[in-house]
């Protein structure tokens, strides 16, 4: 279980002296922030109702305190650093140490007061996506509230209505925010425990960037061609193994900040859509998938039992989608003998090395010179070699005997006798194929024009 002891905390006197006083500082909850990438055990609550507490995926979820009734969070919107996978970080913008923030978990009825405090260099806002909230509270700067100035801090109090699954994000600047990676998810529980209870409940945020390779910071004027695709600003390797039991029920919830849709593809196992932002479809209007596609700003969620053991792939299936920024805008080589022009550049550039020749795999084996802080375009090993896999892409990882709350990554999948591919050595035999008529049966048309004439 996380504590306060797994976390840095800040004093509320990191809020600006200017923008409140020392008794409101003294009131102000804790800033509690981390920079580690690592996904944290589920935050049990100590305090308030109960619930059955979600794993974010490379994430963690905000402590609370308990006054007067009502649940307080403190969240701060800042610069943060972000590694996007081992060998690259980025310079994003996000809430207490991270980019996307911590998960809020609430339980329906619960009245929430959330501090924040703005820690950037221009002005922002929280919008609460998808939740019933007062107009006043929906974050919408110039519409419903001001803006929070740098150095502010504002309050947001309501009463968290409907069981489900949301986000929060800015609308100030919007496109540049985002683009910096300012968002998180909010988990609002069913009051009772035991209502569509599972064995282990995960949630993440699929985000993009458009980071130049060499550079640490987001390209805020992209529209459409992002060239990093990320679950809670991680690419794979970097992203974590969904972990489950043998047998256990697992609920995954995906929300969709980028600017396009994401059909995300499990193997191995069939699922179904139990949810959206709008509330938990209802039984008799689900149906099986193995892959459900996730619209810009939606919410879904997907449950499953993990009947199978072994390591299971996870991804989008847009193929763009799971590799890094080198495979982007690089031409198709693909039967292109480039030997003469090898010869004639190596003489000048002598590490220089033709690519996509027979495909793109060999990159995933390929020891090139890459700039600095910049991903190959395929990375990850298995226990058989290189996974040929970048961006959105992970592996659900089934065992059998893995304890209740063991969310360790239990290493490479055993296969049993006889279940694993092997390679087939005897002789081929010689292709046949159909014999292919040489004159077509002749075909007589009947062609009516337009004038009401006929012909032949």
């Amino acid at each position: 279980m996380a504590t306060r002891r797994d976390f840095f905390k800040w004093a509320g006197a990191a809020v600006a002296a200017s923008s409140v006083s020392k008794v409101a500082m003294a009131a102000l909850p804790d800033i509690i922030t981390t920079d580690k990438a690592d996904t944290h055990a589920p935050l049990s609550p100590a305090t308030g109702r109960p619930y059955n507490p979600v794993v974010t995926l490379n994430g963690w979820s905000l402590p609370w305190r308990m006054k007067n009734g009502v649940k307080e969070f403190h969240l701060v919107a800042e610069p943060v650093v972000r590694e996007i996978a081992p060998g690259m970080k980025a310079h994003l913008w996000g809430y207490n140490g991270q980019s996307p923030g911590p998960t809020i978990e609430v339980v329906e009825g619960d009245r929430v007061r959330i501090f924040v405090t703005n820690r950037l260099p221009e002005k922002t806002t929280i919008h609460w996506h998808g939740q019933p909230v007062p107009n006043g509270m929906d974050g919408v700067a110039g519409l419903t509230q001001p803006a929070i100035m740098p150095g502010k801090t504002y309050v947001y109090e309501f009463e968290a209505k409907r069981p489900g699954t949301f986000m929060y994000h800015p609308h100030a600047d919007e496109m540049t925010q985002m683009a910096m990676g300012m968002m998180g998810s909010w988990i609002t529980h069913p009051k009772n425990p035991k209502f569509m209870a599972v064995d282990r409940d995960y949630i993440f945020l699929l985000n993009s960037y458009d980071i130049d390779p060499g550079s640490y910071t987001p390209r805020v004027n992209t529209m459409l061609e992002f060239n990093l695709w990320t679950w809670n600003s991680r690419a794979f390797p970097g992203i974590s193994p969904i972990v489950a039991g043998l047998g256990d029920r697992v609920r995954i919830r995906i929300g969709n900040l980028t600017m396009t849709n994401h059909p995300m593809h499990l193997h191995g196992h069939e699922f179904t859509v139990t949810g959206t932002d709008g509330g938990w479809v209802p039984a008799t209007a689900r149906w099986p998938e193995v892959t459900t596609d996730i619209g810009v700003g939606q919410m879904r969620t997907i449950e499953f039992v993990a009947n199978a053991p072994g390591d299971w792939a996870f991804h989008c299936h847009k193929s763009h989608h799971t590799m890094n920024a080198m495979g982007h805008q690089v031409p198709t080589m693909i039967g292109v003998n480039q030997q003469q022009a090898m010869d004639k550049i190596t003489n000048l550039l002598p590490d220089y090395m033709a690519m996509g020749e027979t495909g793109m795999a060999g990159m995933s084996e390929m020891e090139m010179p890459l700039p600095e802080n910049t991903l190959p375009m395929m990375t990850g090993q298995g226990q058989f070699g290189a996974i040929d896999m970048g961006g959105m892409f992970t592996t659900v990882k089934v065992r059998k005997g893995l304890a209740k709350g063991d969310y360790r990554d239990p290493g490479n999948y055993q296969f049993p006798s006889a279940t694993l591919a092997y390679e087939f050595t005897g002789a081929l035999p010689e292709a046949t194929r159909p014999k292919v008529q040489d004159e077509l049966p002749g075909i007589e048309l009947d062609v009516r024009k337009p004038s009401g004439h006929s012909g032949h």
